[in-house]
C-alpha cells in the first residue's frame, strides 16, 4: 500500500468506527460495535507504525489533501504535516486509545449507552489525530474545537446526573475562554502573514520580529502578542492556571475517558501546539517567560490540592494538572523535546493510573472514596502491582519512564536564564516532594494498611459539600432509571462509576482480563520507554527538523553535555536533591497513613485555615461563580432592564409611539373644518418661515 494511503487511514479509520457505532449501534449490537471500533483504532495504530518507519527512514510529507474553500486571496485547506513530532503524537494517541477501547469492554459492560460510548471515544481519537496531523492553523482549529466538543459529550455521558451536567458545561465554557484567545492569535497570524499554512508562516516569521501589535494605547511586540494569545488557548485545553478549574470536575465522566482525555490526548494538545509553534515562540523571550511562570504555578499549587482529595480519580486528576505544569515549564525553558518526551512517558503511566483506579472502583463495587479502602493488595494483585509501577514512574523513580523525562525537565529549568526561571526551578523541585506524598498517600490508603471496606461509608465526594444533595438526587434517579432499563438485572450496576460500595462481609475482587490486560500492556512502557527513548529523542537529533530552538537558548545543548547515557543518569540521580525529596515524600506518606494516621488529622485541625483553602481549591470556583457567572448575570439583568425595557421598549418603541400620539393630538385640534382656523394657521406658518429666512440671511 502507498504510504500516503496510510496518512488517510490514520484519522479516517476511527471516524468510520465512530459512525458505525454511533449511527448503526442498535442494529450492530454491543459486540459488533466494540469489535468494529477496536479494529478501526487497531488499523489506525498499524498505519501510524508504518508511517513512523517511513519517517525514520528520512521521508516527511507536507501537502494539501483537500481544498475546503477559497475566500479572496486566502485558501483554507485540509492538509497533513508528517514529521517526527507528528508521528510521535500519532503513536501515543492511537496506542493509548486502543488500550482504552479494550478496557471499556469490561468497564462499561452493563451501561445502556455502551455503543454510544464507543462511538464517542472513536470520534475523539479521530479529532485528536486531525489536530496533530494538521499542516495549517485552520485544520488545527478544527481539531482543537472537535476534541473540545467530544470531551463535552464524554464528560456529560451520564446526562441524568446533575453533577455531570455541571461538569461538562463548566469544561465547555472554560475552554471557550481559552479558545477566544486562540482564535484571536490565529486571526493575527492571518492578518500579518496573509496565510494560515505553517511552513509559509514559519518561513517569514523572522521578518516580523520587530513589528509592533496594532493595539491602541499599548506598545506590544507583535510576535509576543500572537504567542501569548495562542498560549491562552493552550491554557484552556491543557488546564493551566487559572483556566485549570474544569479538569477536576471532569472526573464525573466514566473512568476510561479520564485515561483517554486527561492522560494522553486532549490535555496534551496545548503542549503539542506550543512545540509545533516553536519557530514563533523562540523569537519572544517574554512569551517564553510567561509560559514558564504559568506552568510552574500549575505544577506546584495544583499538586498541593492533590494532598487532601479523597476521591481516587480526583487525586489522579490533580496529579495530571501538576504534570501538565511540568511540561509547560519545559516549553518555557525552550526544552521542547523534553516537554514532548514527558508528554509521551506521562501518557503511558497516567493512563495506567487512571485505568488502575477504574479497576479498583470495579473491585470495590463502585466506591471511589479511598477512605473506604485499604488492604486491597491481596484481593487485587494485578491491579496492585500495575498501580505501584504507575506510581513509581509518576514520582520519578530511577530507571522508570517518568524519571528520565521529569528529571530532564528539572535540569532544563535549572539551566535556563530566562526571567522567571528561578521561581520555576523552585516550583518543579518542591513539586517532587508534593507529588511523591500525594501519590503514595493514595497508594497506601488503597492497597495497604487496615481493611476499611464494608464499614460506614463516606460520601463519594465528601470534600465537595455543595454537590452532596445533587449526588443523592442522582443516585435515586439513576437507580430508578436502571430498574426500568435492565429489568431482570436490577442487582447489577448501570455504570462502573455508580456509587454503591461493598456491603458488610463482602470482599473486593480482581477485575476481568479485558480490564487488567490493558493495565499490564501500559505498565511495560511505563517502565522501559524512558530508558529506551531518552537518548534518541533528546540528544540524537530526533526532532531536528520538527522543532526549532534558537541559538540564544542553549538549554538542550547544556543537557546534552551533562548526559552520559541513561544508566549513568540514573546512577547520578542517587546524589541529587529531587530523588531524596521523592524518597522523603514516600516515607512521610507511609508514616502518616500507615503508622500514625492521627497525625494528619491533628495537622488538619491545627491548620484548619490551610485545609479550608485547599478544600475550596483556592476559592477559584467561588470567584468564577461570583465574578464571571454573577457578573454575566448582573450585566444581562442591567441590559435587560435598562437597554431592553427602558431604552428600546420605553424610549425607542413606546416612546416614539407616545410622542407621535401627543403631536398628533395637538395637530388634530387645528383640523377643525373652519376656514378662519386654516387661514390663521397659514399666517402663523408664513410668519415662522419668514423669521427663519431673516434669521439666517
Amino acid at each position: 500500500m502507498d504510504i500516503q494511503s496510510y496518512y488517510l487511514l490514520v484519522p479516517l479509520a476511527p471516524l468510520f468506527g465512530a459512525i458505525a457505532a454511533g449511527l448503526f449501534g442498535k442494529l450492530l449490537g454491543r459486540k459488533m460495535s466494540h469489535r468494529i471500533t477496536i479494529a478501526m483504532v487497531g488499523v489506525s495504530l498499524f498505519s501510524a507504525i508504518q508511517i513512523f518507519q517511513d519517517v525514520m527512514a528520512g521521508h516527511t510529507f507536507n501537502g494539501t489533501v483537500y481544498t475546503w474553500l477559497t475566500s479572496g486571496d486566502t485558501s483554507f485547506h485540509v492538509g497533513f504535516l508528517i514529521d517526527r513530532l507528528t508521528v510521535t503524537m500519532m503513536l501515543v494517541v492511537t496506542s493509548v486509545s486502543l488500550m482504552v477501547h479494550i478496557y471499556t469492554i469490561g468497564y462499561m459492560s452493563e451501561d445502556p449507552g455502551y455503543q454510544r460510548f464507543f462511538s464517542y471515544i472513536s470520534l475523539f481519537t479521530f479529532s485528536m489525530l486531525m489536530l496533530v496531523m494538521a499542516n495549517n492553523f485552520m485544520q488545527l482549529f478544527f481539531g482543537w474545537e472537535a476534541v473540545g466538543l467530544v470531551s463535552y459529550l464524554l464528560i456529560g455521558f451520564w446526562y441524568t446526573r446533575p453533577t455531570a451536567i455541571y461538569a461538562n458545561l463548566k469544561a465547555f465554557l472554560v475552554n471557550r475562554v481559552g479558545d477566544f484567545g486562540f482564535l484571536l492569535g490565529i486571526g493575527l497570524v492571518l492578518m500579518v502573514f496573509g496565510t494560515l499554512d505553517y511552513a509559509a508562516v514559519f518561513a517569514n516569521v523572522a521578518a516580523h520580529v520587530d513589528d509592533m501589535a496594532p493595539i491602541a494605547g499599548m506598545s506590544v511586540n507583535l510576535l509576543t502578542a500572537i504567542c501569548i494569545l495562542l498560549f491562552v488557548g493552550a491554557m484552556g485545553k491543557s488546564a493551566q492556571f487559572p483556566l485549570h478549574v474544569w479538569l477536576p470536575d471532569s472526573m464525573e465522566g466514566p473512568t476510561p475517558i479520564s485515561a483517554l482525555i486527561h492522560a494522553a490526548t486532549m490535555v496534551t494538545a496545548g503542549i503539542f501546539m506550543v512545540a509545533r509553534m516553536s519557530p514563533m515562540f523562540e523569537l519572544s523571550d517574554t512569551a517564553l517567560s510567561f509560559v514558564m511562570i504559568i506552568g510552574s504555578i500549575t505544577a506546584l499549587f495544583m499538586g498541593f490540592l492533590g494532598i487532601i482529595q479523597n476521591d481516587i480519580k480526583r487525586v489522579i486528576a490533580y496529579s495530571t494538572l501538576s504534570q501538565l505544569g511540568y511540561m509547560t515549564v519545559a516549553l518555557g525553558a525552550s526544552a521542547y523535546p523534553v516537554a514532548i518526551f514527558h508528554l509521551m512517558t506521562h501518557a503511558f503511566f497516567k493512563a495506567l493510573l487512571f485505568l488502575g483506579a477504574g479497576s479498583v472502583i470495579i473491585g470495590m463495587h463502585h466506591d471511589q472514596d479511598i477512605r473506604n479502602m485499604g488492604g486491597l493488595r491481596k484481593y487485587m494483585p494485578i491491579t496492585w502491582i500495575t498501580s505501584l509501577i504507575g506510581s513509581l514512574s509518576l514520582i520519578g523513580t530511577p530507571f522508570f519512564a517518568g524519571f528520565y523525562s521529569k528529571d530532564s525537565i528539572i535540569e532544563a529549568v535549572g539551566a535556563s536564564h530566562l526571567a522567571g526561571s528561578g521561581f520555576a526551578y523552585f516550583a518543579v523541585v518542591a513539586g517532587v516532594f508534593v507529588t511523591a506524598f500525594y501519590s503514595f498517600r493514595m497508594y497506601f490508603l488503597v492497597f495497604h494498611g487496615k481493611e476499611r471496606f464494608g464499614l460506614a461509608h463516606h460520601d463519594e465526594h465528601a470534600h465537595d459539600k455543595k454537590h452532596d444533595k445533587a449526588h443523592a438526587k442522582h443516585d435515586a434517579h439513576h437507580d430508578d432509571a436502571h430498574e426500568a432499563h435492565v429489568g431482570d438485572h436490577a442487582d447489577e450496576e448501570v455504570s462502573a462509576d455508580h456509587h454503591h460500595g461493598l456491603a458488610p462481609g463482602q470482599k473486593p475482587h480482581e477485575t476481568p482480563w479485558v480490564v487488567w490486560l490493558p493495565l499490564v500492556l501500559l505498565a511495560i512502557p511505563s517502565v522501559v520507554i524512558g530508558y529506551i527513548a531518552i537518548e534518541p529523542m533528546l540528544f540524537g537529533g530526533y526532532f531536528k527538523d520538527a522543532i526549532y530552538i534558537s541559538e540564544h537558548h542553549e538549554v538542550m545543548k547544556e543537557l546534552h553535555e551533562e548526559f552520559h547515557g541513561a544508566f549513568a543518569m540514573a546512577l547520578h540521580s542517587l546524589f541529587s536533591l529531587p530523588l531524596w525529596l521523592a524518597i522523603a515524600g514516600v516515607a512521610s506518606s507511609a508514616f502518616f497513613y500507615l503508622k500514625r494516621p492521627d497525625i494528619p488529622a491533628g495537622i488538619q485541625k491545627r491548620f484548619q485555615w490551610i485545609y479550608t483553602l485547599l478544600e475550596n481549591k483556592y476559592y477559584f470556583d467561588r470567584f468564577n461563580d461570583w465574578f464571571y457567572a454573577g457578573g454575566a448575570r448582573g450585566l444581562s439583568s442591567f441590559l435587560s432592564k435598562f437597554g431592553d425595557r427602558f431604552l428600546i421598549d420605553g424610549l425607542m418603541v413606546n416612546g416614539t409611539a407616545g410622542l407621535v400620539g401627543k403631536v398628533s393630538g395637538v395637530v388634530r385640534k387645528f383640523q377643525s373644518g373652519y376656514i378662519y382656523h386654516y387661514a390663521f394657521t397659514m399666517i402663523v406658518g408664513v410668519f415662522i418661515l419668514l423669521t427663519i429666512r431673516n434669521w439666517f440671511a
